[in-house]
């Protein structure tokens, strides 16, 4: 089968990465008009890591048709805007005096087992955990702050770290590719001297 000048490309929406992305924008625009002062600067900061890291996802994946090594960059670019939110909202919890929790914490054990996929459903496991504090057995949950804010900024933290897995796996996967295949210069050699063995010349 010939290579195509243009390999298949975009399809973002469909990369796991992108999809927590973008859960996480729609958490934290939620988080920081709740918590955090608009007028503030880390409001908006907050706010655009988020998006940023949605935008470059999706952008890098429509470039990746003609440059592999642009692509590679804004998935970079989308990397380090979410490593900066992951920052913000720890900093958010430990200057308030705010615990921030372990992977393994039980409410963040229940968080991951729900598998939330919508702000809606995001929202539901912070009402949840924050009115019952018992289990079906009626013995109390292994939760010392119950808080909306602390279950909130935990639990994308956690998204977070989600995230930040599936983009560095990503990332790794398109430098392999790259190395292996070389960029857009590369293929079009590729294409013109496959298309000249196949048409030679009279």
């Amino acid at each position: 089968m010939s290579e195509s000048l243009i390999p298949k490309h975009g399809g973002y929406r469909k990369l796991k990465s992108f999809q927590v992305a973008q859960l996480i924008y729609d958490v934290t625009v939620r988080f920081c008009d709740r918590f955090i002062d608009k007028r503030s600067r880390t409001h908006d900061q907050m706010v655009q890591a988020a998006r940023s890291g949605v935008q470059n996802i999706a952008e890098g994946s429509q470039a990746g048709g003609t440059s592999k090594k642009t692509e590679l960059k804004l998935t970079n670019v989308a990397r380090a805007s979410l490593e900066e939110l992951r920052l913000d909202y720890e900093d958010y919890l430990r200057q308030r005096n705010l615990q921030l929790w372990a992977p393994n914490h039980p409410a963040l054990m229940r968080f991951k087992a729900g598998h939330c996929a919508t702000l809606e459903q995001f929202q539901q496991w912070v009402r949840k955990e924050n009115q019952c504090n018992t289990d079906e057995h009626g013995l109390t949950r292994t939760l010392t702050d119950g808080t909306v804010e602390v279950l909130a900024a935990n639990a994308a933290l956690s998204l977070l770290n989600l995230c930040c897995f599936w983009l560095d796996r990503q990332i790794a996967a398109q430098a392999e590719a790259f190395e292996r295949e070389g960029g857009f210069t590369e293929r079009l050699y590729r294409v013109r001297r496959n298309r000249r063995s196949k048409y030679p010349s009279p």
